[in-house]
């Protein structure tokens, strides 16, 4: 039986600033005599601090167990010992990528995503729960995981590459000696760790085993395919409903209830026929073969706002026409307007603040365009009677304002989007407040949004969840207070349990007077109401929805030209941008052409602006100051005046394309 080895290793500087994540390089097998005693080690434990996941805030203490391959948590030793767990993942699975400036360690099972610091200092021999212990004198670990059988044996820090290549080719010919022909891959991997517990050197090995038949030594980005489409049926995580603080009867139990109600109740909101376009002109464009891999792959622990993608991965509709689609169910806020009671009221709120999300269920092949600095967009809605304007008004950090009115509403948010990649994983981290007020009672809410995970992103298995916390207040009155839950799926549960959501609204006292949930994207029920009702249902998608990028039929119109609406836009509106028409028309390769030239007309105009000492003005939008301090962007009134006179064709527009 012969067999084909391709090794990978990649041994980190110990003045990385950056985060790093094991990178697959192909080295030459060493050799010499200076080789060092490997010995097996036992468990490893200890306290670790681990992000917290509700709502991603800060840090907290707790203790990790590694034992055969499997990284376990909970609060206490006392915990693990009494087998009450808050999550574990199969390290053999998983990406790890870290940061040495901060101690940071963070390993991404596709289905699960830990990040995990380390104390920065060795506590001494009593102080031993703040560190890593384990019954070996070494300082260090060497996990080498294959796909039958977990192999722990332990390594110097000061070790050199020579004794991982002796340990790996002892390894390599127990793998020959044992394996039959029907073991196709092996998976090795070499963590090992400073005094202080943070990673000093980290190789990674792949190894494929072959029987009679002549294979050839797997390329770097064979191997790395291989590596990142590792099966997920391995239960690899799991959630503890006590870091959300809710329990089993106040979310699975209680949204099975509401599901069971939301599907015998139509819709709740009747889409009328607008007179709009139904189709795209063209399909969305197969991007299977994008290397997308590879791009992401470069980018592990980056800000992915400030990497370009090409024009495959995108959808034809921008962040700013994004912010948008959060307007699709303003008929909540029309309600809630005509709606006496504070605390009824809140409820509307609230489910208009989940709606928001609904369209992101069909939405994770493709990723909106970045606008251009100083690109608009509108969108006048009198089938729905609001009106609204955004801009993009600034370039680093990207941040999009919007503002949008009617008779019975007014809606504002600047959002920044933060895009971090893990390995199998990809977080949208939105920050910036959302604001409506109501005015026949003057009320102003404001609230947070959740983060959004796109998990297995590198497969076709991928799939969308948002977790965290929405806390909503009225800054004009303190009768009540709404928390939303987006509970994060739990790990062992079916496809049922996904994308629970659950609400409550407390008055001043603490006492919830107002219990609501479902699913985010099926719909809400409140149970607490003088009559129990569905209170949000999402309109059905229209036909054929997947071969048009899984638009809603408001998404679908967002970006529609019309003859008559044309001369009324200014030159900076995003549906006369002719790279993103271009994908819209199915012209990809067009499209990826123009992107480039428009991309490098935008760092011209930067350029130009730096050289004589400016920076770029807004137009439609003034910076301000909020009531707790925070920089936000609000409308400056203009817009919609200069439309109606002089009219955009009659003043000075920017040349953006």
């Amino acid at each position: 039986m012969g067999a084909d080895v391709f090794v990978m290793v990649l041994v980190h500087p110990q003045n990385i600033k950056d985060w790093e994540v094991m990178d697959d390089l192909q080295v030459e097998m060493m050799s010499g005599d200076n080789s060092q005693d490997l010995t097996i080690p036992g468990i490893c434990e200890g306290y670790l601090l681990k992000r917290r996941k509700w709502p991603l805030k800060g840090w907290h203490k707790r203790y990790f167990v590694l034992e055969t391959g499997i990284l376990r948590y909970s609060k206490t030793q006392q915990d693990i010992t009494r087998g009450k767990l808050h999550g574990s993942l199969d390290v053999g699975l998983a990406v790890m990528s870290i940061n040495k400036k901060s101690n940071r360690i963070d390993l991404d099972a596709g289905d699960v995503l830990y990040h995990m610091k380390v104390c920065p200092r060795v506590p001494k021999r009593s102080e031993s729960k703040h560190t890593w212990t384990h019954t070996c004198s070494v300082r260090s670990l060497l996990l080498m995981l294959n796909v039958n059988v977990f192999i722990f044996l332990s390594l110097s820090v000061h070790a050199s590459l020579k004794s991982v290549h002796d340990a790996l080719a002892q390894e390599r010919q127990r793998l020959q000696d044992t394996y039959h022909q029907s073991t196709t891959l092996a998976e090795v991997r070499v963590y090992a760790f400073m005094e202080t517990g943070l990673v000093y050197e980290m190789c990674v090995f792949i190894c494929t085993v072959s029987g009679n038949e002549s294979r050839h030594t797997p390329s770097v980005t064979d191997s790395a395919a291989e590596y990142f489409d590792a099966s997920d049926d391995v239960l690899n995580g799991s959630f503890s409903e006590s870091e959300s603080g809710l329990s089993e009867g106040t979310t699975t139990s209680a949204t099975r209830e509401y599901r069971a109600s939301i599907s015998k109740t139509p819709n709740c909101v009747v889409p009328k026929n607008t007179g709009r376009r139904t189709t795209l002109a063209a399909h969305c464009p197969d991007n299977a073969q994008v290397g997308l891999m590879q791009i992401l792959y470069n980018n592990i622990g980056k800000d992915l706002s400030r990497v370009s993608m090409p024009a495959a991965l995108n959808e034809p509709i921008n962040l700013m026409q994004r912010l948008c689609e959060e307007l699709e169910y303003s008929e909540l806020l029309d309600t809630a307007n005509n709606t006496q009671d504070p605390y009824q009221r809140m409820v509307y709120v609230g489910a208009f603040a989940i709606s928001g999300y609904a369209t992101a269920h069909y939405r994770n092949r493709y990723k909106p365009f970045n606008p251009l600095l100083g690109e608009t967009y509108e969108c006048l809605r009198e089938d729905k009677g609001f009106r609204y304007i955004s801009e993009q008004v600034c370039h680093h950090p990207p941040i999009s304002a919007c503002h949008a009115d009617s008779d019975n509403f007014s809606f504002w948010q600047d959002q920044r989007w933060k895009n971090k990649f893990w390995g199998k994983s990809l977080e949208i981290m939105p920050t910036g407040m959302v604001n409506v007020t109501l005015p026949r009672f003057g009320d102003h809410y404001e609230w947070n949004k959740v983060v959004t995970c796109i998990h297995n992103v590198l497969s076709q298995q991928r799939y969308l969840e948002h977790y965290g916390e929405v806390i909503i207040r009225n800054l004009n009155g303190n009768a009540c207070t709404c928390k939303i839950t987006f509970v994060k799926s739990r790990y062992w549960g079916s496809d049922t349990n996904k994308n629970e959501v659950q609400g409550t609204v407390v008055d001043q006292t603490g006492s919830v007077i107002h219990r609501f949930g479902g699913l985010w994207h099926e719909g809400i029920f409140c149970d607490t109401l003088p009559t129990p009702q569905c209170i949000w249902k999402p309109n059905s998608q229209p036909k054929d929805y997947y071969l048009y990028y899984g638009f809603s039929s408001f998404t679908l119109e967002l970006n529609e030209l019309t003859p008559g609406l044309k001369p009324l836009l200014p030159p900076t509106d995003s549906r006369l941008r002719p790279d993103q028409r271009m994908l819209e028309d199915g012209r990809v390769d067009d499209c990826d052409k123009f992107k480039e030239e428009v991309e490098d007309m935008q760092r011209e105009r930067r350029k130009q602006l730096a050289k004589k000492g400016q920076e770029h003005t807004p137009r439609f939008f003034k910076k301000a100051m909020d009531s707790s301090g925070r920089d936000v962007w609000l409308t400056n009134g203009t817009y919609w005046k200069v439309r109606e006179n002089p009219g955009f064709a009659n003043t000075h527009n920017l040349e953006l394309w």
